[in-house]
């Protein structure tokens, strides 16, 4: 199986591999995949993975692709904006938001959906300077990683608790409640970014 289909294969594939999940996490976790992140939360809570390695892969796999887009984007910005003019407005409005709000904006790009591959981007190419940046970037890197893997083995713990008292349905209901929120926030997010 290539890819697991749900959370007994997940785990299967967990056990088969080993500390090379933890490559594939650091990979993932750079481009910010959200959904992998938070299965990842719950192998650790299953013991397949350790939470503070996985908390700290997660961590520094964020930094890292953060740091890398911004290098992009600093040095490359102008010319494949030129080259890509669909993606100009969208990292034009980033760029907006980051000049004014950009304490927030670093804190914060990771969760909703629309704008976590082109931020790091567009803070390259706005007048973010590289050190202000780094140390925001390092801080929000944590922030996401303990969130988002904690969120996961949370969900892990609530439900292995509901399944013991027969309302596993509640879990599951609980992670489609956590997801929907994420998406409501991103379309919030949308919203503010079309103004700018």
């Amino acid at each position: 199986m290539l890819f697991p289909t749900d959370l007994t294969s997940f785990l299967d594939l967990m056990r088969q591999h080993g500390d090379v999940v933890y490559s594939f996490m650091f990979a993932f976790a750079a481009s910010h995949s959200l959904l992998l992140t938070l299965f990842a939360g719950y192998a650790a809570h299953a013991g397949e993975l350790s939470l503070g390695a996985l908390i700290m892969v997660c961590w520094s796999g964020s930094f890292t692709g953060d740091v890398i887009r911004f290098w992009i984007g600093r040095r490359y910005g102008a010319g494949l904006l030129e080259r890509v003019p669909r993606i100009e407005r969208p990292v034009q409005t980033v760029i907006r938001l980051t000049d004014r709000h950009y304490g927030w904006m670093v804190m914060l790009h990771r969760f909703p959906h629309g704008i976590r591959g082109l931020a790091g981007f567009a803070y390259g190419i706005s007048r973010l300077p590289l050190s202000t940046f780094l140390a925001l970037n390092f801080v929000a890197a944590g922030f996401w990683a303990g969130a988002v893997v904690s969120t996961g083995y949370a969900f892990g713990q609530f439900s292995e608790k509901s399944i013991n008292s027969a309302s596993s349905g509640l879990g599951i209901v609980m992670l489609v409640v956590f997801l929907g929120l994420s998406w409501l926030l991103s379309r919030k997010l949308d919203r503010i970014m079309e103004r700018y």
